[in-house]
């Protein structure tokens, strides 16, 4: 193998030995500087659930790369529990923790001179702070996902973490008992992994999968079975393949493989959380990719999968039934991917998927393309008066995505909350849930809570949500996220009164607040900007420099 990038810098200058030193005193002998130096990001902790089982995978990781004649250097990134932090002060820190480990891993990459990195993540932020940590240090690379969770068990129904929240509605409107909640919210988790429905975790997983950038069904599988340790240990293999073709991640992320990510999105009814991460990679790859290319996408890629949250099945379910690769096989099969794209293994996305078989194993969680569960895509893209720059609506599940009706204005989750168990939310009412964007927010926190609440009180189809905030890979229902401009951005958001009429219309991709716009010209001279939330601190620095929902909410978009 070529001498490796931190050989070459030190043994150049006057630094070789004080620099050699430093190695010496971990155990390094001579001839280790001439192996590859490898990073391991581990986002292991015992904060959650979703990250509390990735030791094993690092230790099988640092075994891989040693086997492989590399040496193996292990560094922190941290996590954010969006489960815990939901509806708490906590939850502005979820997307900023995207910010802060891309920056870590590029920090560490670049600082210590790595020739690769293996990136092991669990919880949400994990997966798309790791991408764009890879992608800007553009060292070869690759993604381990730390696994899904095992369903928990209640009275004979599976459950999971979007089950503990609907509970609370259902339990709001009497159609539970106080026993059943808090049995529910016992077992809902009963161990390790992230949590189990195609939310946002799995999402990302199953795109980076499909992206290349994760080895053939390592996105899927479950964090506490054996197959991951292997799947860990295998991933540290190929990264050092990767390294000696100097296969890096800007070869393999391309707009082709882009496509590809998002097909197996819309296929699998993936979390609205994909689009606005997908925007912040592909600007992190530096490729050319718009709001707009997700809904060209979902034009033309049906959902194939019977996926919670709106369906029936949970990831593990998708890992027994073929998992990704069977996904992909039917949508390369239908002319619905780039077969050509490179992948970290070295193969290209139909070598890969030479053996897989191209009708499904179980129908009932992986469906053929001429019977699909929509015909098209579910993550559509609104626009409108109220979102010029467009909104993220899911639509699965849903029989009619259409409604008009008086707005219930809150500036705050937690009103909303109250009002919707308080039973001041009606069905024909569209709520409007403002100032929760990337500056307004901060941190575009998620609003799981009120969106459950509403489906555990029977409204989840009968009740609108619109809000410049962000939704839970769990949430499901008659609701659009990601509304751009945001309000304290002074986007028309922020200028609904009690009682406007607003239309929702998935068919016409439409978000209408349907004032007239002489009215809307007197509120906007009256609107007055809101003094920031934060003045010091990260919560600062991100609503200070985040753009738009629209462009991924990144922090270094900076345009003269």
């Amino acid at each position: 193998m070529a001498l490796n990038r931190r050989s070459k810098n030190i043994t150049e200058g006057v630094q070789r030995a004080p620099n050699r030193s430093m190695y010496y005193g971990m155990g390094y002998e001579e001839g280790d500087f001439r192996k590859p130096m490898v990073g391991i990001a581990n986002s292991h902790s015992t904060i959650t659930p979703c990250n509390a089982g990735l030791q094993p995978l690092a230790d099988a990781a640092q075994e891989g790369l040693k086997e492989a004649g590399a040496n193996p250097q292990v560094f922190g990134t941290p996590t954010i529990s969006d489960g815990m932090s939901m509806g708490t002060e906590g939850m502005k820190y979820s997307l900023v923790s995207r910010e802060v480990i891309a920056d870590c891993i590029e920090t560490c990459v670049g600082g210590q001179w790595m020739d690769g990195v293996l990136v092991i993540g669990g919880c949400d932020k994990n997966m798309p702070g790791g991408m764009m940590g890879m992608l800007r240090a553009n060292v070869p690379s690759i993604f381990v996902y730390g696994g899904t969770i095992l369903p928990g068990r209640h009275n004979g129904q599976d459950l999971n973490i979007v089950s503990v929240f609907e509970a609370v509605g259902e339990h709001a409107a009497g159609r539970i008992r106080d026993e059943d909640l808090l049995a529910i919210e016992r077992n809902a988790i009963p161990g390790t992994g992230s949590c189990g429905g195609m939310y946002t975790a799995n999402t990302m997983s199953s795109a980076f999968e499909a992206l290349g950038m994760s080895l053939p069904y390592s996105s899927t599988m479950a964090n506490v079975e054996s197959e991951i340790k292997e799947s860990a240990k295998a991933s540290a293999l190929a990264l050092v393949e990767a390294i000696r073709l100097d296969l890096k991640p800007r070869d393999i992320v391309t707009r082709e493989s882009l496509e590809n990510a998002v097909a197996v999105i819309m296929a699998t009814g993936g979390s609205t959380n994909a689009v606005l991460h997908f925007l912040a990679i592909a600007h992190a790859a530096e490729i050319d990719w718009s709001i707009d290319d997700f809904e060209r996408i979902r034009q033309k890629v049906p959902v194939l999968c019977d996926l919670k949250p709106s369906g029936e099945y949970l990831a593990i379910d998708l890992h027994r039934a073929g998992g990704i690769p069977q996904v992909m096989k039917i949508l390369l099969d239908g002319g619905l991917l780039h077969g050509d794209c490179m992948t970290v293994t070295g193969k290209t996305i139909a070598e890969s998927l030479a053996d897989v078989p191209s009708t499904p194993v179980d129908p009932k969680v992986i469906r053929p393309l001429d019977n699909p569960m929509y015909a098209k895509g579910h993550l559509a893209i609104l626009r409108g008066n109220l979102a010029e720059e467009g909104a993220v609506a899911k639509i699965t599940g849903l029989k009619n995505p259409v409604i008009t009706g008086p707005a219930k204005v809150f500036d705050d989750e937690q009103s909303a909350l109250d009002a919707i168990l308080a039973g001041k939310v009606k069905a024909g009412d569209v709520v409007v849930l403002r100032y929760l964007g990337p500056q307004g927010g901060p941190g575009m926190p998620e609003m799981l809570a009120p969106t459950s609440a509403l489906v555990g009180q029977g409204l989840g189809e009968s009740v609108g949500l619109i809000t410049d905030g962000r939704f839970s890979g769990g949430t499901w229902g008659m609701v659009v996220g990601h509304v751009a401009p945001e309000a304290y951005a002074g986007g028309l958001i922020a200028l609904i009164e009690e009682g406007d009429s607003i239309t929702i219309d998935a068919h016409t991709l439409s978000l209408e607040l349907n004032v007239d716009d002489k009215e809307i010209a007197r509120r906007r001279g009256a609107w007055v900007k809101p003094e920031p939330r934060y003045t010091r601190g990260v919560l600062a620095k991100f609503a200070k420099n985040a753009a738009t929902a629209s462009r991924g909410a990144v922090l270094d978009l900076y345009e003269d």
